[in-house]
Protein backbone atom coordinates (compact mmCIF):
# COMPACT_ATOMS: atom_id res chain seq x y z
CA UNK A 1 0.00 0.00 0.00
CA UNK A 2 2.97 2.35 0.29
CA UNK A 3 3.06 2.77 -3.48
CA UNK A 4 -0.63 3.74 -3.51
CA UNK A 5 -0.06 6.31 -0.77
CA UNK A 6 2.99 7.71 -2.55
CA UNK A 7 1.02 7.88 -5.79
CA UNK A 8 -1.84 9.69 -4.07
CA UNK A 9 0.50 12.20 -2.41
CA UNK A 10 2.18 12.98 -5.73
CA UNK A 11 -1.15 13.32 -7.57
CA UNK A 12 -2.63 15.43 -4.77
CA UNK A 13 0.37 17.79 -4.76
CA UNK A 14 -0.01 18.17 -8.51
CA UNK A 15 -3.76 18.83 -8.24
CA UNK A 16 -3.29 21.47 -5.53
CA UNK A 17 -0.94 23.41 -7.78
CA UNK A 18 -2.61 22.77 -11.17
CA UNK A 19 -6.36 23.01 -10.49
CA UNK A 20 -6.49 26.67 -9.32
CA UNK A 21 -4.53 27.79 -12.39
CA UNK A 22 -6.69 25.68 -14.69
CA UNK A 23 -9.96 26.91 -13.13
CA UNK A 24 -8.93 30.54 -13.75
CA UNK A 25 -8.37 29.87 -17.46
CA UNK A 26 -11.67 28.07 -18.09
CA UNK A 27 -14.33 29.97 -19.97
CA UNK A 28 -17.75 30.22 -18.39
CA UNK A 29 -21.05 29.79 -20.22
CA UNK A 30 -22.44 32.94 -18.61
CA UNK A 31 -24.83 31.00 -16.40
CA UNK A 32 -24.38 30.36 -12.73
CA UNK A 33 -24.03 26.63 -12.13
CA UNK A 34 -24.19 24.79 -8.87
CA UNK A 35 -20.83 23.43 -7.87
CA UNK A 36 -21.83 20.60 -5.57
CA UNK A 37 -18.96 18.94 -3.77
CA UNK A 38 -18.27 15.36 -4.83
CA UNK A 39 -17.64 12.54 -2.42
CA UNK A 40 -14.37 11.81 -4.28
CA UNK A 41 -11.81 14.51 -4.98
CA UNK A 42 -10.13 14.97 -8.35
CA UNK A 43 -6.87 13.61 -6.96
CA UNK A 44 -8.63 10.47 -5.66
CA UNK A 45 -10.24 9.82 -9.04
CA UNK A 46 -6.92 10.32 -10.82
CA UNK A 47 -5.15 8.04 -8.34
CA UNK A 48 -7.63 5.23 -8.93
CA UNK A 49 -7.29 5.61 -12.71
CA UNK A 50 -3.48 5.59 -12.60
CA UNK A 51 -3.40 2.71 -10.12
CA UNK A 52 -5.59 0.66 -12.50
CA UNK A 53 -2.85 0.85 -15.12
CA UNK A 54 -0.27 -0.25 -12.55
CA UNK A 55 -2.36 -3.26 -11.53
CA UNK A 56 -2.67 -6.63 -13.24
CA UNK A 57 -6.31 -6.06 -14.15
CA UNK A 58 -7.17 -5.74 -17.84
CA UNK A 59 -10.79 -4.69 -17.32
CA UNK A 60 -11.54 -1.46 -15.45
CA UNK A 61 -14.99 -2.58 -14.32
CA UNK A 62 -13.58 -5.73 -12.72
CA UNK A 63 -10.76 -3.71 -11.16
CA UNK A 64 -13.13 -1.17 -9.65
CA UNK A 65 -15.74 -3.63 -8.39
CA UNK A 66 -13.46 -6.45 -7.23
CA UNK A 67 -10.45 -4.49 -6.00
CA UNK A 68 -11.29 -0.87 -5.27
CA UNK A 69 -14.73 -1.34 -3.71
CA UNK A 70 -13.62 -4.36 -1.66
CA UNK A 71 -10.02 -3.64 -0.67
CA UNK A 72 -9.44 0.10 -0.99
CA UNK A 73 -12.50 1.39 0.88
CA UNK A 74 -10.39 2.36 3.95
CA UNK A 75 -8.09 4.46 1.74
CA UNK A 76 -10.99 6.06 -0.18
CA UNK A 77 -13.88 6.44 2.28
CA UNK A 78 -16.14 8.33 -0.14
CA UNK A 79 -16.23 5.65 -2.84
CA UNK A 80 -19.19 5.69 -5.20
CA UNK A 81 -20.74 3.04 -7.41
CA UNK A 82 -19.03 2.00 -10.63
CA UNK A 83 -21.56 3.83 -12.82
CA UNK A 84 -21.15 7.06 -10.87
CA UNK A 85 -17.35 6.77 -10.99
CA UNK A 86 -17.45 6.37 -14.78
CA UNK A 87 -19.46 9.61 -14.94
CA UNK A 88 -16.62 11.38 -13.05
CA UNK A 89 -13.89 10.30 -15.48
CA UNK A 90 -14.45 12.94 -18.23
CA UNK A 91 -14.13 15.75 -15.69
CA UNK A 92 -10.58 14.68 -14.74
CA UNK A 93 -9.35 14.01 -18.27
CA UNK A 94 -7.46 17.30 -18.72
CA UNK A 95 -5.71 17.22 -15.31
CA UNK A 96 -4.87 13.54 -15.85
CA UNK A 97 -3.34 14.21 -19.27
CA UNK A 98 -1.29 17.12 -17.93
CA UNK A 99 -0.13 15.02 -14.97
CA UNK A 100 0.93 12.13 -17.19
CA UNK A 101 2.64 14.50 -19.61
CA UNK A 102 4.63 16.32 -16.92
CA UNK A 103 5.38 13.57 -14.44
CA UNK A 104 5.34 10.22 -16.20
CA UNK A 105 7.24 10.68 -19.45
CA UNK A 106 10.82 9.48 -19.49
CA UNK A 107 13.73 11.16 -21.20
CA UNK A 108 14.66 10.20 -24.73
CA UNK A 109 17.67 7.88 -24.82
CA UNK A 110 18.24 8.13 -28.55
CA UNK A 111 17.07 4.58 -29.17
CA UNK A 112 13.90 4.36 -31.22
CA UNK A 113 11.94 1.51 -32.72
CA UNK A 114 10.37 1.61 -36.15
CA UNK A 115 7.49 -0.63 -37.10
CA UNK A 116 7.84 -1.75 -40.70
CA UNK A 117 4.43 -3.35 -41.05
CA UNK A 118 3.02 -3.07 -44.54
CA UNK A 119 0.06 -0.71 -44.86
CA UNK A 120 -2.43 -1.62 -47.54
CA UNK A 121 -3.62 1.68 -48.99
CA UNK A 122 -5.84 0.46 -51.79
CA UNK A 123 -6.50 -2.58 -53.91
CA UNK A 124 -3.98 -3.25 -56.67
CA UNK A 125 -6.39 -2.71 -59.62
CA UNK A 126 -7.09 0.83 -58.32
CA UNK A 127 -3.47 1.95 -57.91
CA UNK A 128 -3.42 4.11 -61.05
CA UNK A 129 -6.78 5.74 -60.25
CA UNK A 130 -5.69 6.83 -56.76
CA UNK A 131 -4.70 10.51 -56.86
CA UNK A 132 -4.53 11.37 -53.14
CA UNK A 133 -0.75 11.12 -52.73
CA UNK A 134 0.11 11.23 -56.42
CA UNK A 135 3.63 12.63 -56.02
CA UNK A 136 4.47 11.09 -52.65
CA UNK A 137 3.15 7.55 -52.54
CA UNK A 138 5.08 4.72 -54.13
CA UNK A 139 5.09 0.97 -54.06
CA UNK A 140 7.66 -0.66 -51.89
CA UNK A 141 8.63 -3.71 -49.89
CA UNK A 142 9.00 -4.07 -46.16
Amino acid sequence: MDSLIELFCDVDDFCQSFLPVWQKQLLSAGEIQRQRERSLSVSEIMTILIHFHQSHYRNFKAYYIQYVLERLRPEFPGLVSYNRFVEFIPSVLVPLCVYLRTRCLGTCTGISFIDSTALAVCKNPRIHAHKVFAGLAARGKT
